[in-house]
């Protein structure tokens, strides 16, 4: 429907546009004078521009209004200056001629139509086209309603489909003259004039939200806690270890087999300091033994080389890991069970008197790593804060032997 519409549109443009508006303005003046020209100027139809000339300025003094006070001749002088302007201009006069061999265009032309059109305004214009087409969509509707219908009379003869004739039957409604134009422009103005009051509290709070985000002062941003970056500590080179015992580096040239030790290696750092020590004694707690790559880790963190850190282990091994500056306990005495079942003697009371938080962390230690395990004193002694392995043996032998006697004193006790 809406592509023949549009085919008749075109085709009448078309033709349409092939009259100019010279021919068209004749066509104007034939239908309003309703009279030949020739016969109203008194002249032949093969006059000159000369005589249709004079011709005109005598019938223009006799038919002017000025001259006739007491008749209205109006009509007849503008027809008279119609007529004159379309034999003055060579062109006109053709088309014309044309028209008294032709006639006029009749209503199976499309610019019989075109003519009537051009004379109206635009609200006539509006008007004609919004009865049109309120026509034309309610013709469609009609037309969409058939269609529907036949479709589904098609679906209600299939075999597939058996309980959904109903419930699609009730799909289709009968158009309406509420569906038209003329009803849904006031329906859809009515609709706006109601919501307007809700659409303009939306924009009053949408303003207002803008208002506010505006004259808001800015959140202050937290600040970024700056990053400490561990550097290394920067030492003096060139020193050289002195010669001692290293418990797990040797160092032999690969092309003298002779059993003489090679000389101590170089130090990568400075002199130790008691803040070196004690970061070593840490790590040797952190990294117990048995850690893959333990000194290898240890002298990474600390910046120097394997050699210089197993060298310094050791020396703090010997005096169980404990500080320079720190007092030197007198050695303990210790007395052990022998072979010959003789006991040693245990005079220090570090032995005997331990804190519940050592005493704790050893019990603790004792269950993580049974009698059998690789390294189990020095795994012990690391879980133990503050005790050596040799502190843990004892407290260990000493709390055997107290429950040994304990068990024994229990034993020889006649009964009641």
């Amino acid at each position: 429907m809406l592509l023949i519409r549009a085919l008749v549109v075109v085709f009448t443009l078309n033709t349409a546009a092939a009259f100019d508006s010279e021919q068209l303005e004749v066509f104007d003046v034939v239908e309003e004078v309703k009279e030949n020209f020739y016969t109203l100027l008194n002249v032949s139809q093969s006059a000159t521009n000369q005589e249709i000339k004079s011709a005109f300025r005598a019938l223009s003094l006799k038919l002017h209004p000025d001259k006739n006070p007491h008749e209205d001749t109006s009509v007849q002088f503008r027809n008279l200056v119609s007529v004159y302007e379309v034999l003055r201009s060579s062109t006109k006069r053709q088309y014309y001629d044309e028209v008294l061999v032709n006639g006029l265009p009749n209503w199976r032309s499309a610019v019989y139509y075109y003519r009537y059109v051009r004379k109206m305004g635009m609200v006539e214009v509006c008007i004609i086209l919004f009865v049109i087409v309120t026509i034309g969509q309610y013709i469609v509707n009609w037309a969409s309603y058939f269609e529907r219908k036949y479709t589904l009379e098609q679906i209600r003869k299939s075999k597939r489909r058996k309980k959904a004739d109903e419930t699609l039957e009730m799909i289709v409604i009968k158009p309406s003259i509420t569906d038209t134009l003329p009803i849904q422009i006031p329906r859809l103005l009515w609709h706006m004039i109601i919501s307007l009051p809700r659409t303009l509290g939306f924009i009053k709070t949408a303003v207002a939200q803008q208002i506010e985000e505006v004259t808001r002062a800015p959140t202050p941003e937290p600040e970024e806690a700056p990053v400490r970056v561990k550097t290394v500590r920067k030492r003096n080179k060139g020193f050289v270890v002195p010669e001692g015992p290293n418990f797990e580096t040797t160092f032999q040239s690969s092309n003298d087999n002779s059993s003489a030790p090679a000389p101590p290696p170089v130090s990568s750092g400075g002199l130790w300091t008691d803040d070196d020590l004690a970061e070593l004694v840490k790590l040797v707690k952190k990294y117990p033994g048995g850690t893959t790559g333990r000194w290898e880790i240890i002298a990474e963190v600390m910046g120097r080389s394997v050699a210089e850190v197993t060298y310094m282990a050791n020396k703090m091994k010997d005096s169980c890991y404990k500080l320079p500056n720190e007092q030197e306990e007198e050695p303990v005495q210790v007395k052990v069970k022998q072979k010959t079942k003789k006991e040693v003697d245990i005079g220090d009371d570090s032995v005997k008197k331990w804190s519940q938080v050592h005493q704790k962390a050893l019990e603790e230690a004792l269950a993580r790593y049974p009698k059998g395990c690789a390294e189990r004193w020095d795994k012990i002694a690391d879980c133990v804060p503050n005790k050596t392995k040799d502190e843990c043996m004892m407290r260990f032998r000493y709390l055997a032997g107290t429950v040994r006697k304990q068990k024994e004193s229990s034993e020889q006790q006649p009964p009641d």
